[in-house]
């Protein structure tokens, strides 16, 4: 794809995201998009918020890990996108669904806060393990600037890995004490229980997850920086929140982190 086309979706999604719109999916209108054309549009995206909203790229995020979402959404590989300084929130937060957000959809991951860098190829699950400084139950506040959430794997690449906000919990854990691959997730919404799951469900295992961001992004230059916040991807499927919502996720051996969306 010529590089003005990709610019001008870029400044579409860019524009779709500050005014909360959404837009027609990049697939329906052209039939040879690319994965690699999607994340140059992606990139296009980023570049603007950094430069034109002073935002910092704080984390990075790996999506559609589980088949419960890939099942979902119809789109069955992983992909990546960025975590920005403005859509980070703590537990306990109330999130005012129109300040930001458009068709929100809640999944609860492990996030991983790195103490070291991570640069592939070559990385492995022994690697992350010792790079990472602690793991936090979090959510990940999934979103859409596509219409209807009707995405293929282009769609969602070039939307930020359909990145929407996220909310780490109440405690840090170190992870060589909790078995992430087995570790139960409960998410509940309104007090009920809507989703269950469980480490195995993000590649197998978590640290798969990370293992596989980190040489992916290393085979375009990008490292996973100490400091970051990685989230390691879903370990269910996701469920819609709207205001009045209060959602709780609770994994164990870990924590727990709560939202209420206005």
């Amino acid at each position: 794809m010529e590089q003005a086309k990709i610019d001008a979706y870029g400044d579409e999604l860019y524009d779709a995201l500050k005014d909360r719109t959404t837009v027609t999916p990049f697939t329906e209108r052209e039939s040879g998009i690319t994965i690699e054309d999607a994340y140059q549009i992606q990139q296009r995206v980023i570049n603007r918020r950094i430069e034109q909203d002073g935002e910092r790229v704080v984390g990075k995020k790996i999506g559609v890990t589980s088949k419960a979402v890939q099942d979902m959404l119809g789109v069955h590989q992983p992909d990546f996108g960025y975590l920005m300084s403005s859509t980070a929130y703590n537990d306990g937060d109330s999130i005012k669904i129109s300040d930001s957000l458009i068709q929100p959809k809640m999944e609860g991951e492990i996030a991983f806060i790195l103490k070291k860098d991570l640069a592939g190829p070559g990385v492995t699950n022994a690697d992350v393990l010792s790079a990472t400084d602690f793991v936090m139950a979090c959510f990940e506040i999934c979103d859409s600037r596509i219409q209807d959430w009707k995405i293929k794997i282009q769609d969602t690449v070039a939307d930020n890995a359909s990145a929407g906000a996220y909310l780490l919990g109440d405690r840090a854990v170190a992870p060589d004490k909790v078995d992430l691959k087995t570790c139960g997730m409960i998410l509940e919404k309104n007090g009920e229980i809507v989703s269950l799951g469980a480490g195995a469900a993000t590649l197998g295992h978590p640290l798969n997850a990370v293992a596989w961001l980190a040489n992916t992004l290393g085979q375009r230059g990008i490292a996973l920086k100490a400091g970051e916040v990685i989230l390691s991807g879903s370990l269910a499927a996701m469920v819609p929140a709207q205001p009045g919502d209060h959602m709780r996720v609770v994994i164990g051996g870990i924590g727990s982190a709560s939202v209420v969306f206005t």
